[in-house]
């Protein structure tokens, strides 16, 4: 597969009502196709958010994901602005910008960050940590490569996004 230099192409979903952010990497092929976070049908972030806030079924359109965000006042975004990529391969970003964060710790009531499985939270802790001083929880990777986690210990695992456990990182 041939290495692209590609700008992230989908902007944050957030509302001044947003509690926690979850951040991912940078968007696969597929949600680069289909301009939506999570748009690879074997990805389970959307089974798992749905699971943890108790909905009946997943999302399955843009809006209904919107919408199930806003409802559970989360933030979502990726650590990425702009790298080179090899397909949908973490392994292979290179020459990383990090996306700006500061807009919606302004414009929100956020009060943690998450990272979704460990090339994000290595991402934000070397490019957004250091700058902004915030701690991120890591949580368990979503993507179908990450088969040693089932769906129902991801869901076990991401249930913490829903309790007062983690303290705040952000004040």
């Amino acid at each position: 597969m041939q290495r692209e230099e590609i700008r992230h192409p989908i902007p944050p979903v957030y509302d001044a009502q947003s509690e926690l952010l979850i951040l991912g990497s940078f968007p696969s092929v597929k949600s680069r196709e289909t301009a939506f976070f999570y748009g690879h049908p074997q990805n389970r972030f959307w089974r798992v958010l749905a699971a943890v806030y108790g909905e009946p079924v997943p999302p399955d359109t843009e809006a209904e994901k919107k919408a199930l965000l806003h409802r559970c006042h989360v933030a979502l975004w990726d650590v990425i602005a702009s790298c080179s990529i090899e397909g949908s391969s973490d392994s292979s970003i290179r020459d990383v910008a990090a996306n700006d964060l500061r807009p919606i710790l302004q414009r929100s009531g956020l009060r943690r960050i998450y990272v979704n499985g460990g090339t994000a939270e290595k991402l934000y802790q070397k490019y957004i940590e250091p700058e902004l001083g915030i701690r991120a929880v890591r949580l368990p990777s979503t993507s179908p490569a990450n088969a040693a986690w089932s769906l129902e210990k991801l869901c076990a695992a991401w249930k913490r996004i829903r309790e007062e456990g983690d303290p705040p990182c952000i004040l």
